[in-house]
């Protein structure tokens, strides 16, 4: 494993508490992806029109497919909060490591204000025409279900409250993603060391927690002051997570190639199946979906190019920082 020093790592108590079970993982499995359900696939149906959405939907189906059982031998490879980060990090050494934090946070900060936002136009639904109109808002399925059964059918209140229940559930599950990789990425260096702080109560990273939710507050109250690229700054916002996404995606998939070659004695706990032809699959198809968001979506692409080259000056500037980093900090743990 490549790390930048060993000589003057010291033993520290950032530990979190240890309370989640396995229905409580899988319900937060669950409940991060649920919220896909209710809100922004409509911005790809207004691109692509409903048939080219339906073979894209299946095209992505089978990239998750894929990298979720290739992800699966990381997860239990390399057990550590740090998530993708640590993954990279193993792998590459702390430049890996930067990128894939560095896009994991962006995926994880960014979505809950996008999530939030939605949230608000489920519980107060406007109106909505044809399918064009129904592309290009925040609340697709509620509006359909209106246009279809009317404002005061059961159906239709039925159905918002099932969306909001799984928006709520994403807004969480996201909200502990996102402040368990910046407290893993302060821990080891890659940010303030102040963020790294747990609450002497509850064992929680409640300034990570802090951090983030600032930067959602400043995005909502942001929502309707900022426009680019003809979206909404909910549309931005969500494409700005996918990017992080994809990116993250990326980078692991290569990880899980290299120290499949670097490290072939490593205890898997669980192996891909078909392996190289699922991670190969999922890394292509993620290339492919990153080439297609960044031609579709250049400006959003340049402000996330923009953030990762910021956060990789940071990086170059804080190597002492990483270098003290305590030793549970790091993958040895």
């Amino acid at each position: 494993m490549t790390t930048e020093s060993n000589h003057h790592r010291k033993v520290t108590h950032h530990e979190l508490k240890q309370t989640l079970g396995t229905w409580q993982l899988w319900g937060i499995a669950v409940g991060l992806v649920i919220s896909g359900e209710y809100f922004g696939w409509s911005y790809g149906w207004a691109s692509a029109g409903t048939l080219g959405f339906v073979i894209t939907a299946l095209f992505i189906a089978a990239m998750y497919t894929t990298f979720v059982f290739s992800f699966t031998e990381l997860t239990t490879s390399i057990p550590h909060a740090g998530g993708p980060f640590a993954y990279a990090r193993h792998a590459f050494g702390p430049v890996g490591g930067y990128l894939a934090g560095a896009a994991t946070l962006v995926e994880f900060v960014f979505a809950p204000p996008a999530i939030a936002l939605a949230i608000g136009v489920m519980v107060f639904a406007g109106a909505a025409g044809d399918w064009t109109k129904l592309a290009n808002i925040n609340d697709p399925l509620p509006q359909a279900m209106k246009y279809i059964v009317g404002a005061n059918s059961g159906w239709m209140h039925m159905l918002v409250w099932l969306g909001l229940f799984g928006l709520v559930a994403s807004f969480h599950g996201i909200i502990l993603g996102y402040s368990r990789q910046i407290f893993a990425l302060a821990r080891a260096g890659y940010l303030p060391e102040w963020l790294a702080k747990v609450h002497p109560r509850f064992k929680t990273p409640h300034r990570a927690i802090l951090a983030g939710g600032v930067v959602g507050i400043a995005a909502i109250y942001s929502d309707e002051l900022i426009q680019f690229g003809g979206q909404t700054l909910t549309a931005n916002i969500v494409t700005m997570s996918v990017f992080g996404a994809i990116v993250m995606y990326i980078v692991s998939m290569l990880a899980l190639f290299r120290l499949r070659r670097t490290e072939p004695d490593m205890e898997r706990p669980f192996k891909a199946p078909l392996f190289p032809y699922f991670p190969a699959f999922a890394l292509v198809a993620a290339a492919i979906s990153l080439a297609t968001m960044v031609y579709y979506n250049f400006l959003v692409a340049i402000v996330f190019a923009i953030f990762l080259a910021l956060g990789y000056v940071y990086f170059l500037m804080t190597r002492r920082q990483r270098e003290i980093a305590p030793a549970d900090a790091l993958l040895e743990e």
